[in-house]
């Protein structure tokens, strides 16, 4: 093990007590922090109950009990006490630029001189966070993925100050937290560009998924024609999906790449009228679908429409393989094999490369054809992708 022994982990929502119980199972001693005392508690009882549940199953090791673990679990409501003797800090508090940057400069001003203070944010600039912190050097990004326990991916993220000796330590922390579903797979992020590595890459997807969604509405196609486009060869097909995220989400998501990829993101007609009426998918019961008797029936629904003939899987895949040269050509990732199993680790999917080194002619044309059709400049494909430059960048 690297030497650390003490993990403060700071936010004990969802993924905050997800990050914990990774870091106990790992064999350190972990103190959750939240701003209330009924916070940590109800954090602290999940990470529990996953930890019990491993026990049952008798996955925790010979000799090894959910007692054992739970006693290196410490709680506070005092951030300035709790640092005190942490070696790493991190951080899963609200996605809020101030309070992210208020909690970092604590962390640093009550810490010892090592700590290190590790973001789980999924959108926010590293080197903003850690800028006013008196010692940016120590500030890094550690993107988790929900849910933490059983996602494998975990991106590291350098920030424009971080030091090597800072991102080095903090992979190799990373290499040490076990995931329930296969070898946890860590990817080195060299550049905080937004999305990091695999958000990003699927992030223009949605363009697409909008323009879609707004040439259904116009020509008066019931939903369940365009997820029928999708053939049954996704998981969930888009409306579906958009339903199952949040519309509020997709809006949320687009609206910060407009303002920091490109205009283009702009949320279309459809996404935006649906989610000023409150009706943002299955959490709130209806969105594209009505959600109130389950989703068996949508998926018969589907199931049963004539295809809609506007949505294409293919045209998804160019797009990815687009983005994902955009990432290589900015030095956020040093090779398409880690921008591959980085997605495959994250989202359960492959990534584009594997299929785009015999098809990128082809996808370019296309995508060429969909930047005319929609006005959407940015689904042009950039020279990396067009001259199978990216073909000599595996690694």
């Amino acid at each position: 093990m690297v030497d650390v022994e003490n993990i403060l982990v700071l936010g004990a929502g969802l993924m905050g007590s997800g990050i914990a119980q990774v870091s106990l199972m790992a064999g350190y001693n972990v103190t959750l922090v939240d701003i209330k005392q009924e916070f940590v508690d109800k954090g602290a009882s999940g990470v529990e109950n996953g930890i019990k549940k491993l026990e049952s199953k008798g996955k925790l090791g010979e000799g090894v009990t959910a007692d054992d673990i739970m006693a290196r679990l410490s709680k506070s409501i005092s951030l300035e006490d709790a640092v005190k003797n942490a070696d790493i800090v991190i951080e899963a508090v609200v996605e809020r630029m101030d309070i992210k940057k208020q909690v970092c400069k604590t962390v640093m001003d009550n810490g010892p001189d090592h700590v290190i203070f590790a973001s789980n944010t999924s959108t926010m600039s590293i080197t903003e966070i850690g800028k006013d912190s008196g010692a940016p050097d120590r500030v890094c990004g550690m993107h988790f993925f929900n849910p933490v326990p059983l996602m494998r991916l975990i991106e590291v993220i350098r920030g424009e100050d971080t030091s090597d000796d800072t991102f080095e330590k903090t992979m190799a922390i990373a290499e040490t937290l076990p995931c329930l579903r296969g070898d946890r797979y860590i990817a080195p992020v060299l550049k905080d560009r937004p999305g990091f590595i695999v958000n990003r890459m699927n992030a223009p997807v949605q363009i697409y998924l909008s323009w879609c969604f707004d040439q259904a509405a116009k020509k008066g196609l019931d939903w369940a024609q365009l997820d029928a486009d999708a053939g049954g060869k996704m998981p969930m097909p888009p409306c579906m999906l958009t339903d199952f995220v949040g519309i509020d989400t997709m809006v949320h998501v687009m609206n910060y790449y407009k303002e920091t990829l490109s205009p283009d993101f702009e949320p279309g007609e459809t996404i935006t009228k649906l989610n000023e009426e409150g009706n943002l998918g299955q959490k709130t019961g209806k969105g594209f679908y009505d959600w109130s008797e389950g989703k068996d029936p949508i998926k018969s629904k589907i199931k049963e429409a004539e295809p809609a003939g506007l949505f294409d899987l293919f045209t998804t895949f160019a797009i990815m393989l687009n983005e994902g040269c955009r990432i290589l050509d900015e030095g956020i990732a040093s090779g398409y094999k880690i921008i591959d199993d980085a997605n495959m680790a994250g989202m359960n999917a492959p990534g584009p490369f594997g299929a785009g080194k015999k098809n990128y002619e082809d996808w370019s044309k296309l995508l060429d054809n969909l930047a005319d059709k929609t006005g959407k400049d940015y689904f042009r494909p950039i020279e990396l992708m067009k001259t199978g430059g990216f073909k000599k960048m595996r690694k």
